[in-house]
């Protein structure tokens, strides 16, 4: 939250122009709030991008590995992927109609917060997203 209100973004703002929604790619914690397996992830993934074509979002951003690798269908390490603009399309049946009416939505995977908490000197690397983040959203909003 206090990243996000850098850019004068916030989850608890009213203004969707200036509203953040947080989502998860689960719909529950795993046990020990381990990492998902790949199997709760498969399972969970035609509800999550349903979820997206509902909302309509101009922009997600990914944060964490989890995240960025089940919407971005890779394998590629968050070091790799983090930081670059790319264009997000459903892939699951459940998305229907939805995803062939969606406009292009922007995706920008970052470092999950805790993330940071373990790692500090990728604080930096954050901030250089968020960055990037603000860029993309003034743009979108016009």
């Amino acid at each position: 939250d206090k990243i996000l209100s850098f850019i004068n973004l916030s989850r608890a703002e009213e203004d969707p122009r200036k509203s953040f929604y947080l989502s998860n790619i689960l719909n529950w914690r795993p046990p020990g709030n381990r990492t998902p397996t790949s199997a709760e992830i498969e399972i969970s993934l035609p509800f999550i991008e349903k979820h997206i074509c509902l909302i309509r979002p101009k922009i997600l951003v990914l944060c964490g590995g989890v995240a960025a690798k089940a919407l971005m269908n890779t394998s590629a390490s968050m070091s790799k992927i983090r930081g670059k603009w790319t264009d997000f399309t459903p892939q699951s049946a459940i998305s229907g109609q939805e995803a062939q009416d969606l406009p292009a939505i922007k995706i920008l995977p970052t470092y999950h917060p805790s993330y940071l908490l373990h790692n500090p000197a990728q604080k930096k690397a954050i901030w250089q997203d968020m960055m990037m983040l603000e860029a993309e959203y003034r743009r979108v909003q016009g």
